[in-house]
């Protein structure tokens, strides 16, 4: 449905404004690899944030504690 729509939206744009629509086209996979590293960085930020909080929470899932999330 994601992709139907941004077709739909890029169709809309093709009709008003073709030089904006196809240099759309053409930045869209730099944009993408750009954003490669970034998405790279944060989930090591993420699995190093999960991996210190399932540090500090094992003496309470030890004792029974359940756990609320």
């Amino acid at each position: 449905m994601r992709i139907l729509t941004f077709f739909l939206l890029w169709c809309l744009l093709l009709i008003l404004c073709w030089p904006v629509a196809v240099l759309a086209i053409f930045v869209a996979p730099l944009v993408w690899l750009v954003s490669l590293p970034v998405r790279l960085v944060v989930w090591v930020v993420e699995a190093t944030l999960l991996l210190l909080r399932a540090i500090l929470f094992l003496p309470a899932r030890l004792l029974g504690q359940r756990a609320s999330v």
